[in-house]
């Protein structure tokens, strides 16, 4: 019975690594299948169409389903917000993203986005969400990670160095190396593929920062996601007919195209967002982000023998200076939420007894997160006093009362 229980206990333990690393597999095909469609000629603007239309219909049965009774009123502020939001996600992200990875690489992409909580914590210093003290040791973490995480960013962006060559590589340089190239255009492609990147990581951390905002006002996270797809995917045909003069681009059939949007609006913006949730819900954001470098480490394997991807020094040497930032950045996220679930717990109020006018007794007890979760299930209205206590009503004799209050 207890080896059941310890490998019941061991299984549940290790749902949330199993989670992300599977989502990371997931991510990394999306860099592959998604190459091999741009190098075929499919247009990212139609990409970023098809993708958020396949993402809109695979999260919209949920989001009506699940949350009908829990749906926040339409304001036009809120409007207004997702409007911007589609525009930073779907559009400006999602093009930059996809033209950076057409200029560059599947690995490269992987590991310039790996910038995001850099990028995102210095938008929130900006916007004053967060505050920088630069005496505490965790916003000197955040801070120098930071710094490292850019400058791997600006290395990779600069500086190529030479082809580092595998031992499963080897074969498939020489055979390319008969075909004649231009390094001239090749740098200047790669330069712009990065700035197109570093772009698309900039737009996605702003979209961070309005959607941590947003999600107060609309506290229905599948409506809202769903809502951005949408909304992005009118947006991204809008850019589309702007761009792309040729209705033949529009064109999509049963091939790798299909796959390609498919692939990315089912996989990555509807499984990917419900897997992340529930693991963010259990283990924080900090868990969930821990994660990300593992998908370059999978599409520079995947990639190099499916693409037969070039892999350069300054790239490698980029990257491992991102990852070190990263984890510096997330470290000191990790400790500043420490700190602020520690600060709340002191909070806490001590249990206190007093008389109602009814002749009540009236404790009060604090309120545990199992009891918080419950109360939110059960739709109750929970004010900021309820979420620290709550109140138990005990009715007793006159004389009983007496005697407490003599004792």
């Amino acid at each position: 019975m207890e080896a059941q229980s310890s490998c019941t206990q061991f299984l549940q333990n290790i749902k949330p690594y199993v989670a992300m690393i599977s989502l990371q597999f997931g991510y990394a095909g999306m860099n592959i299948i998604t190459k091999v469609s741009l190098n075929r000629g499919m247009s990212h603007y139609v990409l970023v169409v098809y993708r958020h239309a396949f993402a809109t219909l695979s999260i919209a049965p949920f989001a009506l389903i699940l949350e009908r009774n829990v749906r926040p009123k339409m304001t036009f502020c809120v409007f207004l917000q997702i409007f911007v939001l589609a525009l930073l996600g779907p559009v400006i992200d999602q093009n930059f993203y996809y033209a950076g990875l057409k200029y560059t690489s599947p690995t490269f992409s992987c590991a310039m986005s790996n910038m995001l909580p850099a990028m995102t914590f210095v938008m929130a210093v900006m916007f004053r969400i967060e505050k920088v003290h630069l005496k505490k040791l965790r916003c000197q973490a955040k801070v120098i990670g930071t710094v490292i995480t850019v400058a791997g960013a600006m290395l990779m962006t600069l500086y190529k160095g030479p082809i580092v060559d595998f031992f499963w590589t080897k074969h498939m340089h020489v055979q390319q190396a008969s075909a004649p190239a231009s390094p001239s255009t090749a740098d200047k492609d790669w330069f712009k593929g990065s700035i197109f990147l570093i772009i698309a990581t900039l737009a996605w951390a702003s979209l961070f920062i309005l959607q941590s905002v947003t999600i107060r006002m609309y506290d229905a996270p599948l409506t809202l996601t769903t809502l951005i797809c949408f909304v992005g995917t009118l947006q991204a045909i809008v850019v589309t007919f702007i761009t792309e003069h040729k209705m033949s681009v529009w064109q999509i059939g049963w091939d790798m195209n299909l796959l390609a949007a498919a692939y990315a609006g089912i996989v990555t913006s509807s499984i990917a967002y419900y897997v992340q949730g529930l693991v963010m819900q259990s283990r924080g954001p900090v868990f969930a982000s821990a994660f990300s470098p593992l998908m370059m480490i999978i599409v520079a394997i995947l990639g190099s023998f499916i693409l037969a991807e070039k892999i350069y020094l300054g790239g490698i040497v980029g990257s491992i200076l991102i990852v070190f930032g990263l984890y510096a950045v997330l470290w000191g996220k990790y400790k500043e939420n420490k700190e602020k679930k520690e600060r709340e717990a002191m909070e806490l109020p001590v249990a206190v007894k007093s008389l109602e006018g009814n002749g009540e007794l009236m404790e009060i007890v604090e309120l545990d997160e199992v009891q918080l979760e419950k109360a939110r299930a059960n739709n109750r209205m929970i004010t900021s006093i309820d979420k620290a206590v709550i109140a138990l009503s005990v009715p007793m004799k006159e004389n009983q009362m007496k005697d407490k209050e003599e004792s």
